[in-house]
């Protein structure tokens, strides 16, 4: 597989629309975990929340899964390397859904998956859909071709 591959993208204004609203969310959560910004916990708290999940070692999967929600949704406002930025931040939605919400029910307000799964619906749509129309992808590719 080659980078054009994986940045080749037509001037569709679908991914816009999807990537920058999940962007924002995604890098906002990501700087909850990282940096306990906007009244988040930081790697400490994450990562002894990830702990008592069953989510070993604590600390790495904190660091893991705030990066990837950090960079993630910065790439996906950037519209930068869209499709293995929103494989990453699937990947991630499955395990928030499956390892801590899945037993709590869909409803968010019981704790459980509705938002990781709507997450996870625009993440895996953006994988075969790419960045579109005023994305750094789209623009990379014009510059290709």
């Amino acid at each position: 597989m080659n980078i054009q591959t994986l940045i080749n993208t037509d001037e569709q204004w679908g991914s816009l629309l999807l990537r920058i609203p999940a962007g924002v969310i995604f890098a906002a959560h990501g700087a909850q975990k990282l940096f306990a910004w906007f009244g988040g916990y930081g790697l400490e708290g994450t990562g002894q929340f990830m702990a008592s999940q069953g989510l070993e070692p604590g600390y790495l999967m904190a660091l893991l899964a705030g990066s990837a929600e950090f960079f993630g949704g910065i790439a996906l406002i950037l519209g930068l390397l869209v499709r293995p930025a929103a494989l990453v931040l699937a990947i991630t939605m499955l395990v928030a859904i499956f390892a801590v919400h899945f037993s709590a029910g869909l409803f968010i307000a019981n704790g459980g998956y509705e938002f990781a799964l709507a997450l996870l619906a625009v993440t895996a749509a953006l994988i075969p859909l790419g960045a579109g129309k005023y994305s750094a992808d789209e623009w990379i590719t014009r510059r290709l071709a």
